[in-house]
């Protein structure tokens, strides 16, 4: 043991519900990925509001509590595939709605009040669709995605070959 202490990988998002998941498959499924591209499993598909990254473990309990914010549910309209540079390929809304600009604005001040530090780059609203994508073909169009969002979650993030994403706590 090197005697640092535990660290827990953690991100806020909206985890989308099975019938929205599956829409998020068909789209992820329509792109022509090239060789050496890595989509993301249907199960990991969401649409991240803050990463947090390595907190101490420790920490993870008050944090549970620190995220609970009052909520009103909005709708989330995806249907636009982009590829970004460095070859993500994301699946952005139509249009960001205030009310999900709203929930990302009063989580980073969550964050602040928590100690922790938001993200300082831009938001930009998407669900990723693939890594190492970099000579991807997006599909033309699609049916938009109408994601009727009704809470957001504290999700833990664990690397390596056996890691996976568990919601935390799911805040509505």
């Amino acid at each position: 043991m090197d005697g640092a202490p535990a660290t827990t990988r953690l991100f806020l998002a909206l985890w989308p519900e099975p019938a929205v998941r599956d829409q998020l498959r068909t789209w992820r499924d329509a792109w022509a990925w090239p060789h050496g591209a890595t989509p993301v499993a249907a199960g990991k598909l969401h649409l991240t509001l803050h990463f947090l990254g390595s907190v101490p473990s420790e920490r993870v309990p008050a944090l549970l509590d620190g995220f609970t914010l009052p909520f009103t549910p909005f709708t989330v309209d995806l249907g636009r595939a982009v590829l970004w540079p460095h070859g993500i390929a994301v699946l952005e809304p139509l249009e960001a709605p205030p009310d999900l600009l709203a929930l990302h604005a009063r989580l980073g001040e969550a964050l602040t009040t928590l100690g922790l530090q938001p993200e300082a780059r831009p938001y930009r609203p998407h669900v990723t669709m693939a890594r190492r994508a970099g000579a991807a073909l997006p599909p033309q169009a699609g049916p938009s995605i109408t994601w009727d969002v009704r809470g957001y979650a504290l999700v833990e993030s664990r690397p390596g070959a056996g890691g996976g994403y568990t919601v935390l706590r799911a805040y509505s």
